[in-house]
């Protein structure tokens, strides 16, 4: 086991001070938006007082860093372990399958569209499930919400303008939403700035204390900050959540989702494909979300799940990783690795290597289950489903 230095990124909506103040380190006045922990190759932590990067050293030796099985199944670390902090909301967006990763890897190859491009949306050909699990309050906009539910919250947003959404939206039947969204983000500018406009200035002007306040206060910020931009009015057609400190949310394939603002802990396939379609300065291709995303209305469904002996269990229904947080007052302990340890809080010791707050560790495969001690926090990211 080794301490790491995980990669600051610093995008525009990123918050100044939340990582800053994990890390003990001073601020700068940059958007300190993500801290990477993992080896993708983009952004690989740094290993120990070498400070070699982490995919470096797998590569080495993939069978010692990651075990027989691991190396032989995805040749590589497959989780990255991030720290999110969002100031601003982040755009709309969505991730794809391994199929449609493979897909508009190759299509952008053939386009020649560089890796590093600002238009390139498949920088690899994985898949990129994420689990986002909240360390302040977290908002955020996640799935489509049941037609009928979304039907009700329209009715308390009198103006015309939202009539031909309203209608589009009467007019269809079942659960399926991916044709209203293609109708939405389809529109031509004109027609997209008068439904966005209209859905902003209405949420704005609302007052009430009712269970749409939160989203309504949501969708009032992201049309000052982004006017005129169909994704707006998309905002309507989503489940609205704020998570508290420990709960945590699974994004699947295709799932359209907007994270509004709040600091947590991301984990994620080791992925870097993005398609978005809106409420961002970076490129937006809204045929290519529309051809991934997942149209199912469903509930958005929030884990809060009950620790055990102060171990949290996090569900995880993909292969490439797990996540626990384990609270430590005295022992306890977590499985052996390949993992990425992360401590949030206190002072905890990891078989005999001390993680202080905001201090982060790689525990190589073959090592023994790792031993806890102390008093804190410490979030566990490996391989699978296992303690």
């Amino acid at each position: 086991m080794e301490l790491i230095e995980g990669v600051v990124r610093n995008y525009d909506w990123g918050s100044p001070t939340a990582i800053p103040e994990l890390l003990g380190r001073p601020e700068d006045g940059a958007p300190w938006a993500e801290l990477w922990l993992g080896a993708h190759p983009t952004a690989p932590a740094k290993v120990g007082v070498r400070a070699e990067p982490l995919d470096r050293l797998i590569a080495a030796d993939p069978v010692a860093a990651l075990g027989a099985e691991v190396a032989s199944r995805y040749g590589r670390l497959p989780f990255l372990l991030k720290v999110l902090a969002a100031a601003e909301p982040l755009s709309l967006q969505a991730h794809p399958s391994v199929g449609d990763a493979a897909t508009g890897f190759e299509r952008e190859e053939a386009l020649g569209i560089p890796l590093d491009g600002p238009q390139r949306m498949f920088r690899d050909r994985s898949a990129k499930p994420e689990l986002v699990c909240a360390l302040s309050d977290f908002e955020a906009l996640c799935g489509f919400r049941d037609p009928r539910r979304t039907a009700a919250l329209l009715d308390t947003l009198d103006t015309p303008g939202l009539d031909p959404l309203r209608h589009r939206l009467g007019a269809r039947s079942g659960s399926e939403m991916r044709d209203v969204l293609e109708w939405l983000l389809s529109l031509d500018r004109s027609a997209a700035a008068a439904v966005a406009t209209a859905a902003a200035e209405v949420c704005a002007a609302s007052h009430d204390d009712d269970e749409w306040s939160g989203l309504r206060a949501a969708v009032a910020g992201l049309g000052a900050r982004h006017p005129g931009d169909a994704a707006v009015a998309v905002a309507l057609l989503l489940n609205h959540v704020v998570l508290a400190p420990g709960e945590a949310l699974f994004l699947g394939a295709g799932c359209l989702h907007a994270y509004l603002g709040g600091t947590a802990v991301e984990l994620m396939a080791d992925s870097d494909n993005v398609v978005r379609a809106g409420l961002t300065s970076k490129h937006v291709d809204s045929a290519a979300l529309v051809e991934i995303v997942d149209g199912t209305a469903a509930p958005a469904q929030v884990q809060r799940p009950e620790p055990v002996d102060g171990v949290t269990t996090y569900r995880t229904p993909v292969p490439e990783f797990s996540l626990l947080r384990v609270d430590v007052d005295g022992t306890s302990s977590v499985a052996a690795g390949p993992s990425v340890l992360l401590c949030i809080s206190g002072c905890v010791e990891a078989n005999g290597l001390t993680l202080d707050r905001g201090a982060a560790a790689w525990l190589a495969a073959g090592e023994p289950r790792v031993a806890l001690q102390g008093r804190g926090t410490v979030f566990c990211a490996t391989v699978g489903n296992h303690r």
